[in-house]
């Protein structure tokens, strides 16, 4: 009977499935090779299944076992999630709270949200990091941080819990003086045009993005570590690239930077990306946590 399934069955296959075999799903569990094989075998015994083809040198999940492996998977995902939650409700408020938030979102507002966080909590100290692409995600599986505020929707993970906040708007600018900037003045720049000219971009602190590149139109690059260096440099007439509209607000207005005459780089050249609050499903939010979710969520909903 499926009543007699154990949460220790299921998390034996998925760590057995996860290292390969069970002699390493022994060595993670810190359990004995037997016990793990006993394990399997009853756990394939109440589903009238097989996991496993243990043919070859080393076991191998059979298709039953492919199908099945999700969702074991996500049974123990929703149980580490309840344990989680039930920690956090159990516990007193946090000694401190990392906090990391990707470069593309005001980073006003988040101060803001730890301003009203530490009226109600004046005893929790504050860690912030600031990084790009792959960063915020990458520390929450890390667990460097207990919060972050991602942008856009390039990396996900099914242990991540996305909250959306606010539309991020990423305007594709050059200083005025650049020739792109005169290129537009007399008919819309094209992708050759643009490819013909550095562009200025951000690098991928993680290995998350693998190969992948991110709006990236030039084979002319530089690449930098962060939104104030991207701004600086683009400023300065080096190259073109795409910078948040709350960022260089001022300088559009001032006529230091021009918006690409473009139909290549969105609508009035500018994208807009959408911003989220996320945490890992099987990590207790604590009082001070929560109270700062709460309040950027309203402070960015003004």
């Amino acid at each position: 009977m499926l009543d007699a399934l154990t949460l220790s069955q299921i998390r034996t296959f998925v760590t057995v499935a996860e290292s390969g075999s069970f002699r390493s799903g022994a060595a993670r569990l810190s359990r004995v090779q037997s016990a793990v094989s006993h394990a399997i075998a009853n756990l394939e015994a109440e589903l009238n299944v097989s996991l496993f083809d243990r043919s070859g040198h080393r076991p191998i999940l059979t298709p039953e076992g492919q199908t099945l492996l999700a969702n074991a998977r996500d049974v123990l995902l929703r149980v580490d999630a309840m344990r989680a939650r039930a920690r956090g409700l159990g516990e007193g408020v946090e000694l401190e709270l990392s906090l990391i938030v990707d470069t593309l979102f005001p980073i006003a507002q988040v101060g803001e949200a730890i301003v009203e966080m530490r009226a109600l909590y004046p005893s929790v100290s504050i860690k912030l990091t600031v990084e790009p692409l792959g960063g915020p995600i990458a520390a929450l599986m890390d667990k460097r941080s207990t919060l972050a505020v991602v942008v856009g929707e390039d990396f996900r993970d099914p242990r991540i819990a996305f909250e959306a906040l606010s539309s991020i708007r990423s305007v594709a600018v050059v200083s005025k003086g650049h020739p792109l900037a005169m290129t537009s003045r007399s008919m819309p720049a094209r992708v050759t045009d643009l490819a013909d000219h550095l562009q200025v971009v951000l690098s991928d602190p993680t290995p998350l993005s693998g190969a992948r590149e991110f709006g990236v139109m030039s084979p002319q690059t530089c690449r930098v570590n962060t939104q104030e260096t991207k701004h600086a440099l683009i400023l300065s007439g080096l190259g073109w690239g795409r910078l948040p509209f709350w960022l260089i607000a001022r300088d559009l207005a001032e006529n230091r930077l021009v918006r690409l005459d473009t139909k290549t780089l969105g609508r009035n050249a500018e994208l807009a990306t959408e911003a989220y609050l996320a945490h890992r499903l099987d990590e207790p939010l604590g009082p001070a946590a929560r109270a700062f979710g709460q309040a950027l969520t309203s402070i960015v909903n003004k």
